[in-house]
């Protein structure tokens, strides 16, 4: 009996040892982990209603044991309420490998163009909460998260719109704006002239257009038939190849 619980109390002693060894093994490979930011520009993509970006990273396991289930969430919110919610999920990153990946952050135009029209205009900062959970050595889950600001930037900043108000028939017009978004515009931009009693009195589209990201200052041109004389409101309507919008009401003293 003597000789049993000793026997006893030795594999307890191992256990407890090999318990502490571990602990001491993954902590230590845990701190190994290098996650960076690849100096790549990221990708932009349009699909279902929401504009993301891919952001390329590498992700080093120096450690003794896998990586799995790793999972990147990007929460992005604009004035409270939530813009959209992206996760990016890599299955496994065996020991001593590297991972090039890419995580998402996606803003949904459609809830935009519903809920958050101004941010078509106007800069606006977003709210982004990048959450990263994963399984090290197969057992043990770990999470970390890091909140950050960043500037959304209006596609049709400081939008105007010159229309001489006498002037020969056709009249010429222009709409000028500053696309400061991360992604490029491409379509064109109809008009409509209103008079004082909701009466359509003049009509235009401009060219098919083309705007770079951040773009400095764009005028597009635009011919305008009809009677300006009793000019009151302008209704823009943006038609591009990642939304269409409109009316936006412009109204004329």
């Amino acid at each position: 009996m003597k000789h049993a619980i000793r026997a006893l109390g030795w594999a307890t002693a191992v256990f407890w040892i090999l318990v502490i060894l571990f602990s001491v093994t993954v902590v230590y490979s845990a701190m190994q982990i290098r996650m960076n930011r690849v100096e790549e520009e990221p990708e932009v993509t349009y699909s279902n209603g929401a504009i993301t970006m891919s952001i390329p990273f590498s992700i080093s396991n120096g450690g003794l044991y896998d990586i799995s289930e790793l999972n990147i969430t990007t929460h992005v919110v604009a004035e409270n309420e939530t813009v959209s919610r992206t996760t990016t999920q890599v299955p496994t990153i065996s020991r001593g490998d590297t991972a090039n990946e890419t995580y998402d952050i996606s803003v949904s135009l459609d809830h935009i163009l519903a809920n958050l029209t101004y941010m078509l205009f106007i800069d606006t900062d977003l709210e982004v909460e990048i959450s990263v959970a994963l399984t090290y050595a197969h057992a043990i889950p770990l999470k970390i998260s890091h909140n950050e600001t960043l500037q959304w930037g209006a596609p049709f900043y400081n939008l105007s719109i010159n229309i001489p108000p006498v002037s020969p028939q056709p009249a010429n017009a222009s709409v000028s704006f500053e696309n400061h978004a991360f992604f490029g515009l491409n379509g064109t931009i109809g008009l409509q002239i209103m008079d004082s009693s909701g009466e359509l009195i003049g009509s235009g589209t401009t060219d098919r257009f083309y705007v770079p990201p951040r773009a400095p200052s764009t005028s597009l041109q635009v011919t305008i038939i009809g009677d300006l004389g009793d000019m009151a409101e302008v209704h823009l309507y943006f038609y591009t190849s990642v939304f269409s919008f409109g009316p936006v009401v412009m109204s004329f003293d």
